[in-house]
């Protein structure tokens, strides 16, 4: 077995994140399962629809609302595309030296909910005497994605206190000191969307043999899922005039389309697996693009986004762009905030060696 590191990237060490304008909840740990199963019982759990044969058929609402939000959304997660981008395609395992794509999924999390407008900045004027980052969010739609992941989330924070973006990257990751607040850590995000993928089949299971330990694994099925991700991320850090062809990974119809690949490309830096899209690149064209990548990050981890043409010429088109798409979107400026707070928290994860 040989593992490889990478060398470029962005590299553990995180700054003093702060906990937000406001703690953890009170109270116990259990508060949160709580919460949840109240808004469980908000939605019937069966209902009825008169068949042909005058029948009876029973049926779940919420999995009617999971289908239609599927359906108006991209095949994969954010997660799931920083995770595929870091499996090693035969092998089907991640690095073991990347200590970095753990914190960065749970960032991805919040971006996810945030683009499918589940959370949002708490609407309050004086929110911004406090740094980006560390502004309240809350959840303004407690609908369920279909996404195991982000529903898990999504009740939790809704059962929660308001906290803010990087208090809850944080909790969500287990880095807290505070045992009230150990419950709110997901656990096993990596496997569970490996498992995800491979109901979607992008991805199949595999026992590998480790000297002493079998470990289940998860190489790449369907290739063209990976190789899209790959195109996209290379289309956006090294292309004069950026253009993202639809796809059932980024379907036409889809809200803020090129918002959510630079959220996906910045995330990819964060988790420490850009290089694996860059791989066919020369090295002075890699090294522009991870120029490139630095440049995005700054300024779409502010509010509202800088949006300025970079330097090298690359993505020329991009600021207008953005900029056509957040006037699509007025009505969501709230939640681009969060955005923009989670691709902030990802700068505190420091700079390419």
């Amino acid at each position: 077995m040989s593992t490889t590191t990478t060398t470029s990237g962005l590299t553990r060490r995180r700054g003093g994140a702060g906990n937000g304008a406001a703690g953890g909840p009170s109270g116990n740990a259990n508060g949160s399962t709580d919460g949840a199963e109240s808004l469980k019982d908000a939605t019937p759990e069966t209902s009825y629809e008169q068949g042909d044969n005058g029948h009876k058929i029973a049926y779940d609402p919420r999995d009617l609302s999971e289908s239609v939000e599927r359906s108006k959304q991209p095949k994969l997660t954010l997660m799931e595309e920083v995770l595929l981008l870091g499996l090693k395609d035969k092998q089907g395992y991640l690095s073991f030296w990347n200590d970095n794509i753990s914190y960065a999924l749970r960032g991805c999390i919040v971006l996810e909910l945030a683009l499918r407008g589940r959370v949002s900045m708490q609407k309050d004027p004086s929110r911004r005497r406090f740094p980006l980052a560390d502004r309240l969010i809350e959840v303004v739609d407690e609908t369920l994605t279909g996404e195991v992941l982000l529903d898990e989330a999504l009740k939790m924070m809704k059962a929660s206190e308001k906290m803010s973006v990087s208090a809850w990257i944080d909790l969500m990751s287990g880095e807290t000191w505070n045992l009230m607040k150990i419950g709110y850590q997901l656990k096993q995000v990596r496997e569970r969307l490996a498992k995800g993928l491979v109901d979607k089949g992008i991805l199949r299971t595999e026992k590998r043999n480790f000297l002493l330990f079998d470990m289940a694994t998860h190489p790449v099925a369907d290739g063209g899922a990976k190789e899209e991700i790959r195109r996209r991320v290379r289309n956006v850090l090294t292309q004069r005039t950026v253009v993202l062809p639809p796809s059932q990974f980024l379907p036409e119809n889809l809200e803020l389309r090129y918002l959510r690949t630079i959220s996906m490309v910045c995330a990819a830096y964060a988790a420490n697996v850009l290089e694996n899209a860059l791989s066919t690149l020369g090295h002075e064209a890699r090294e522009r693009a991870f120029a490139q990548t630095d440049e995005l990050l700054a300024e779409y981890s502010q509010w509202p986004f800088g949006r300025k043409p970079t330097a090298s010429g690359i993505g020329a088109n991009l600021p207008q762009v953005i900029t056509e798409e957040i006037a699509k979107a007025k009505d969501k400026e709230l939640q681009l905030e969060v955005v923009a707070a989670c691709l902030n928290v990802f700068t505190r994860l420091d700079s390419i060696l």
